[in-house]
Order: C-alpha cells, then sequence, then structure tokens
C-alpha cells in the first residue's frame, strides 16, 4: 500500500517524527494523509458508517496520545491497522457493556437512523456475512481480502503467525459458505 509522494511533500517518517517533537501541523498532516484508510478498515469491521467514524476519530484521538511510542519497527500503517482493530474492538466490549446494562434494567434502547434492510448489492452481502464471523477470522479476512495484504504482513498486524493467519481465512471461507447458502439448501 505505498502512497506516492508528490515532489517537497513530507514522508510519514518525517511526519511522525516532527509530530513527536510536538509538531501539530505535522500531525495533523499525518491524521489526513491516513483517516480513509482507517475510517475504511472501521467500516468494513463494523458495517456501520456511524460506528466507523466514531473508531476513526478514537484511531486518532489514541494516536495522539502514542504517536511517541511509535518507534518504526514496521510499516507505520501497520501499527494503524492494530490500533484501529483495537479500538473496533473496544468499541464491541463497550457497546455490549452498555447493552448488557439497559437489558439488566429493562428498558429497551431506541434505535434510529439506520435501516437493517437486505443488502442489494453482493459486496455488501458478502461483508455483511464477513462481520458475523468470530473477531480474528473477521480480522483476517478484513486484512488479507479486504486490504490486499498478504498473510504475512497481516500475521504483523495481528500479532500472530503467519500460518494463524492461514488458518483463520480457511476457518472464515467455511463459515462464510454456510452463511451465505441460500436460504432452504442444506
Amino acid at each position: 500500500m505505498a502512497m506516492t509522494l508528490d515532489e517537497g511533500e513530507a514522508t510519514d517518517a518525517d511526519l511522525i517524527g516532527r509530530a513527536r517533537d510536538g509538531d501539530r501541523q505535522a500531525f495533523g498532516e499525518l491524521v489526513e494523509r491516513h483517516y480513509d484508510f482507517v475510517h475504511r478498515v472501521a467500516w468494513r469491521w463494523c458495517g456501520r458508517k456511524t460506528d466507523a467514524e466514531d473508531i476513526a476519530q478514537e484511531v486518532c484521538t489514541r494516536l495522539g496520545r502514542a504517536i511517541r511510542d511509535y518507534r518504526g519497527g514496521g510499516a507505520f500503517t501497520t501499527w494503524l491497522y492494530a490500533m484501529t482493530l483495537n479500538a473496533a474492538r473496544d468499541m464491541v466490549r463497550k457497546n455490549a457493556r452498555e447493552r448488557a446494562k439497559t437489558e439488566a434494567f429493562g428498558v429497551h434502547a431506541l434505535i434510529a437512523g439506520e435501516a437493517t434492510a437486505e443488502p442489494e448489492d453482493q459486496a455488501e452481502a458478502l461483508w455483511a456475512a464477513v462481520r458475523q464471523l468470530p473477531d480474528k477470522q473477521r480480522e483476517a479476512v478484513l486484512l488479507v481480502y479486504g486490504e490486499g495484504l498478504s498473510h504475512a504482513a497481516a500475521a504483523d498486524a495481528m500479532a500472530c503467525a503467519e500460518a494463524t493467519v492461514s488458518w483463520h481465512i480457511h476457518e472464515a471461507k467455511k463459515r462464510l459458505k454456510l452463511i451465505m447458502r441460500p436460504a432452504g439448501e442444506d
């Protein structure tokens, strides 16, 4: 996922170094450069625009606190993948806790906004099915097929072995066949 830079445009490494030193403009440029990427990963993870926006905003906040800790051992986008997926998982856990609290008090949350209509688009139907997978399988599919990473690069982002990513992909494919199977077909 190499990004071409115009002549005179700062590299990620330059922006990171300046942002670590407190340069707000450099930090802003870094966020602007990678925001669409973070939002896309978040959207593919959760499938809801508002949740993806919340996750992307949380990643930007976390990035502001964590930029000084980035050591550059791998690609910056790999670090952002991990940060984005962690923020997505945190949001899922937070939402689950909130639902449990709401249900414990017998209050039904009002669901406003987004309709749950059947996706008309094949790609959206597939991503909706991917969102039903267990977390690790969903992450592997998102990184390999959604972002086009190799199994090795996905393993770096997921902090696991390449063989583990391959296994998650294999298991995800089996589950997706069941999920995507037309109704009544056994």
